[in-house]
């Protein structure tokens, strides 16, 4: 079992806040059902994308050289709904065990199941809310006569590499493979990436004035 630890800024990795409850939290809890386990932590993180300690422990487990992971609160596991849905996701899919020790989200249980079924609902929830209030907005705008260009939701960094790799040469289906493979968050929130995204986003940023 993974027990993974996450803190959100450099001071409370200096003083250590948060870390220790964290850390006997989940020793008290793997103890309690006699499993084995090891420390992943992402210090001085923030919960906005998916960290090396995260990410590690994510491959790990769908390698199969860990069989679960165990996380004190929600909100150090995933940044959003939709986020943390992905894990549940990949959780079921890849039949491993995901633990959380705030709410009754426990795979290894039928209680702890439907839990995650919630979560996933909610998540589909608030995707088609945020669709509908982007129709919406969009109708105004055109009603009022503006234009509906926007920023593109990549962030810039992300799409600086797409452009940098796709004029280096590299397909867009192997930077969408590689950006899958980190689990850099995609635009809808989750960490994967198809061919069309690359190339949708690619030639947006080539064709910008």
């Amino acid at each position: 079992m993974l027990a993974y630890v996450r803190v959100s800024t450099e001071e409370q990795e200096r003083s250590g806040l948060g870390v220790e409850a964290q850390r006997v939290a989940l020793a008290a809890e793997c103890e309690r059902r006699g499993w084995t386990f090891e420390y992943v932590d992402d210090l001085g993180r923030s919960g906005k994308h998916v960290n090396p300690g995260l990410r590690e422990a994510l491959h790990m487990l769908a390698t199969g050289q860990a069989d679960g992971l165990i996380v004190a609160k929600l909100d150090r596991l995933a940044r959003s709904v939709r986020h943390a849905s992905a894990i549940i996701d990949d959780a079921l899919r890849q039949r491993w065990s995901l633990v959380v020790l705030d709410n009754a989200l426990d795979l290894t249980t039928p209680g702890g199941r439907a839990m995650a079924q919630m979560l996933a609902t909610f998540a589909e929830l608030e995707r088609e809310m945020i669709a509908t209030r982007t129709r919406e907005a969009l109708a105004a705008r055109k009603a009022r006569g503006l234009h509906n260009g926007r920023r593109s939701a990549i962030p810039a960094q992300v799409l600086r590499r797409i452009v940098t790799d796709r004029e280096a040469g590299t397909t867009y289906g192997a930077i969408a493979d590689a950006l899958t493979t980190e689990r850099v968050l995609s635009p809808t929130g989750l960490p994967l990436w198809h061919e069309s995204t690359v190339r949708r986003a690619y030639l947006a940023a080539a064709s910008a004035p």
